[in-house]
């Protein structure tokens, strides 16, 4: 959401006071950020002791239901003044003691000033800054995202409470990270769509859930973006303002439309913001099957729909979607877009109801849907000082226990993907020095990745291992780019260290949102730096890889002398302490791949454009994803190494599942390869897979364990797809019993060609590691 920033930036430099803050690390300067001197209070609506007569005000009546509130202000408001809600810098009604509210903040991965919803000022300097979310995905871990939800949310709260944030949070994005040259894939919780669809849900909970637990409050209200099939920013000439989506049904289906289902269903998220693309030919913005009818129909959203930024402007400007712009506003709202982010529908929408291309009944569902939002959040009860969350403040953001959490995730995340015998862990006491090499060995700002606030404090990953050995350091390269590379002082520094840490990778000039990768290789001379420094290197060489998409690593993976490799994605502001615990062993890694890393060979074959999940044998497209794709790969979805052995033994299961129908149904007299995932049907069919997780080893560790299925080969299904994961764990030498309940209708069912979901009848096989069982589905 980057086309409306510089707008909203022009319109607000009037009245702010700027510091630069520069954060200066060894060899570069890496943060310049603006801070803003901001009012101290809140803002609200009906504020009794500024105006006496908002008291007899029905919307203002907290005894009300929440639906009876809302009618009773819509009644109140001329069109002129409807029209102020309809836009993300909505405007204020003084009349009836309505203060504008700034409705785009940000929240992805800790409060962020992305959005000019939300400031820091000196009262409220930073906030916790949790690593990019594709490394929290890479935890696997369910209780730590919605674990982290929730302090991102008393940190929202708290600067709401001091006048420096609003209450609306455009988070979390729940893409597919379809494509690895994605710019925006760090964003995203990977390429599957069951753990996006965990991570999207649980995240939410964390920022919504009020602490009574009462789904009609909100502590903030989440978003999820940006719906739908929406996975390509800027590649080779094709943006996303421009791009038509062509997606089969099948898999919209099936990977595109679950995770957005998953938020809103088991959720319960307050808004879902619709993208830029077009998909089939429509801008989703514009699409009220999409809008009007899934989301709000079908799923029964509970809240509002806004839209990408600038995007109503964008499918009327760009695409040319209609002749006029009057016609954009209409068609949007009619859609069922409730909030535009941007000035548009401000402009063009009392044209569309004067020209009766819109009805004004649908302007006042538009802004029902808004305001009801607001009143969950108690924007209409008065002095929020008075009420749940008005005692938390500055003292309540990047608090000790906040700022250990985001060392937390970042360590569970971080994945061991190669480690020769007698390379990690390092021993403390016997490596004396330390090599540490490489244009992201002493980085900030990088380390929090995009949509990122001003975080508490940084730990690099110099800093971090200086704290546990000598170090010595050299850049390598200027910058991640690595035009030439400084390989002779890194050869020295090696050759005389007992260990070398070369931490590589990219950063935000080379992936970030309007800018995707074109290739797979790590850049520049980065490869030659590692190469010629493993070869000089007289102990252990371990590169850790800093990014948010995956690379082609080969040249590394099969050499010898580079003994192991990390990645460990933009790790947050802790990044440095976490990336310093898991290589001197005093945490045991544990973080899983959330997505493919594919060799140079796939993005030189398959272009960005095509969207298609599932491989054409007759063209040789390889398909993407571990759930469809063909072709070899670096490493694959759920690779991850620990410093200790874990098996599993199967305990329970059945072989045999029958599905009860009806006695005249045709599949009783005629061969089916698959039924319908009907309700009456899928009833309480479910059956229970036990399994026995040891630790062999001696090391004390977490481990997530993975259910997988292939399923019949039948409706172009995937050749395995995620049933269900658990992360437990286990100390040296004990064992646990892990329980999965597979719901046969949900996780054994596939999507057809239409688009249906249908158990497919015949073999399944489950896999745990290289545990494998067979069960038969019939009739």
């Amino acid at each position: 959401m980057v086309s409306f920033v510089s707008s909203v930036s022009k319109n607000r430099t009037s009245n702010v006071s700027v510091f630069l803050v520069f954060f200066v690390s060894l060899h570069c300067l890496s943060l310049v950020s603006v801070r803003v001197s901001a009012q101290t209070s809140p803002v609200f609506a009906c504020d009794a002791t500024k105006n006496p007569q908002v008291a007899s005000f029905g919307f203002c009546n907290t005894s009300l239901r929440t639906d009876a509130r809302v009618a009773d202000l819509v009644k109140r408001l001329t069109l002129q003044e409807k029209i102020l809600f309809v836009v993300s810098g909505a405007g204020s009604v003084s009349r009836l003691g309505i203060p504008k509210y700034e409705w785009w903040s940000e929240a992805l991965h800790g409060v962020s000033n992305v959005g000019p919803g939300t400031k820091f000022s000196n009262l409220v300097p930073g906030a916790t800054s949790f690593p990019q979310v594709i490394l929290t995905a890479a935890s696997f871990n369910i209780s730590l995202f919605e674990a982290i939800g929730r302090v991102v949310s008393t940190e929202a709260r708290a600067m709401y409470n001091v006048g420096l944030a609003g209450l609306t949070f455009w988070s979390p994005n729940i893409n597919i990270f379809r494509d690895p040259r994605w710019g925006r894939g760090q964003e995203t919780p990977g390429e599957d769509p069951l753990l996006t669809s965990k991570y999207g849900s649980s995240y939410v909970k964390g920022l919504q859930q009020t602490d009574g637990g009462d789904p009609s409050r909100l502590k903030v209200a989440a978003c999820c973006k940006h719906y739908t099939a929406y996975d390509l920013d800027n590649w080779k000439g094709v943006d996303r303002y421009r791009f038509n989506a062509v997606v089969t049904q099948q898999d919209m289906d099936d990977t595109f439309q679950p995770p957005f289902k998953s938020c809103v269903v088991d959720g319960n998220v307050a808004s879902v913001m619709c993208s830029y693309n077009q998909v089939n030919g429509k801008p989703t913005c514009a699409d009220p099957d999409l809008l009007a009818g899934v989301i709000r129909g079908q799923w029964k959203l509970n809240g509002y729909i806004v839209s990408d930024c600038d995007s109503v402007d964008v499918f009327y400007n760009s695409q040319h979607y209609t002749k006029t712009p009057e016609e954009a506003a209409a068609k949007a709202i009619l859609a069922g877009l409730d909030l535009n982010c941007g000035s548009f529908l401000g402009q063009h929408t009392e044209a569309a109801v004067k020209a009766g291309l819109l009805n004004e009944l649908a302007v006042d569902k538009a802004i029902s849907n808004n305001f009801a939002t607001l009143m969950r959040l108690g924007f209409f009860d008065g002095d929020p000082s008075k009420q749940r969350y008005g005692k938390l403040g500055p003292k309540d953001v990047c608090t000790p226990e906040h700022q250990e959490l985001a060392r937390e995730a970042a360590r569970q995340g971080i994945v061991l993907l190669k480690n020769k015998a007698g390379s990690l862990p390092l021993s403390p006491t016997a490596i004396k020095t330390l090599a540490v090499i490489g244009p992201n060995a002493n980085v900030t700002k990088t380390m929090i990745g995009n949509y990122e606030g001003i975080p508490c404090k940084y730990t690099t990953p110099l800093q971090g291992l200086t704290t546990s050995v000598a170090t010595r350091y050299v850049p390598g390269c200027t910058n991640v780019a690595c035009g030439t590379a400084q390989v002779d002082d890194a050869k020295k520094a090696a050759a005389s260290a007992d260990a070398t840490v070369l931490v590589m990778g990219i950063d935000q000039s080379l992936e970030r949102e309007g800018f995707d990768r074109v290739d797979l290789l790590l850049p520049g001379q980065q490869p030659l730096l590692v190469t010629e420094v493993a070869k000089a290197a007289k102990g252990p060489v371990i590169l850790v890889i800093m990014s948010g998409g995956g690379f082609d690593v080969s040249f590394a993976k099969n050499d010898p002398k580079v003994t192991s490799i990390l990645w460990v994605g933009y790790p947050g502001e802790a990044g440095g302490a976490a990336i310093a615990d898991i290589i001197f062993g005093y945490y045991n890694p544990s973080g899983r791949l959330p997505m493919t890393w594919y060799p140079q060979a796939y993005v030189d074959k398959v272009p960005m454009t095509n969207m298609n999940m599932r491989p054409n044998p007759s063209n040789g497209y390889p398909g993407r994803t571990y759930r469809f794709y063909t072709g070899e790969t670096i490493y694959t979805f759920g690779d991850g190494l620990s410093y200790t052995t874990f098996s599993h033994k199967l305990a329970k299961a059945p072989t045999l599942v029958s599905i009860p129908l009806e006695e005249d149904h045709v599949c009783r007299s005629s061969e089916c390869k698959s039924v319908e995932a009907a309700e009456q049907t899928c009833k309480n069919l479910a059956f229970d897979v036990h399994l026995r997780v040891q630790n062999r080893g001696r090391y004390g560790g977490s481990h997530t364990v993975f259910l997988f299925s292939t399923p019949p080969s039948v409706h172009n299904s995937p050749q395995k797809h995620l049933l269900g994961f658990e992360k437990v764990s286990l100390t040296g030498k004990s064992e646990t019993l892990v329980r999965f309940k597979v719901d046969v209708c949900k996780d054994l069912s596939v999507v057809d060609e239409l688009g249906s979901r249908k158990v497919a009848l015949g073999q399944h096989v489950l896999h745990v590691g290289s545990l494998k069982h067979s069960l038969t589905v019939g009739i």
